[in-house]
């Protein structure tokens, strides 16, 4: 489990926010050199702590895009049940996200489509047809409240 000071808590959470802030910029804020704060950054990509860097898109600005929440059972809950449906699931760039989760389903999935009746076929696709598919409820958002993948550090 890495190690965070002071230091790295700001600076990861500056790069949660914005990425592309330049070096020079973070090292005034932290209080480090532009060399320094990108041997850090350096260590987290190393270690993992960074997992990626991307450009995330706002659904609501690209026309045609409709956000769906699937909630899936599987039929048998095997380890290797569980991993074929999740490799199935991470080949496909219709899911944005998918989470194993505890409780009444077995999966939590997050389709991006481009409209209600390719979200229709997708969900046919993916869990009406599919293998080891007990049953599955799709819930199409009419409003992302809240998105994004910040993390607050301890």
């Amino acid at each position: 489990m890495p190690q965070f000071d002071d230091i790295d808590r700001v600076l990861l959470d500056l790069l949660q926010r914005d990425a592309d802030r330049p070096l020079h910029e973070i090292g005034d804020l932290v209080g480090l050199s532009p060399s320094a704060v990108q041997r850090r950054i350096a260590r987290h990509r190393a270690s993992g702590v960074i997992a990626g860097q991307v450009a995330v898109l706002d659904p609501a600005a690209i026309p045609g895009t409709t956000l769906a929440l699937v909630m899936v059972t599987l039929e048998r809950e095997s380890r290797d049940h569980h991993a074929d449906f999740a490799a199935r699931l991470a080949r496909v760039p219709e899911v944005q996200q998918c989470y194993a989760v505890a409780g009444e389903w077995d999966y939590a999935v997050m389709l991006v489509a481009r409209d209600l009746a390719h979200c229709h076929e997708l969900g046919n696709l993916l869990f009406k047809d599919a293998p080891n598919v007990k049953r599955y409820v799709t819930l199409p958002v009419f409003n992302a409240v809240k998105t994004g993948a910040y993390i607050p550090l301890p």
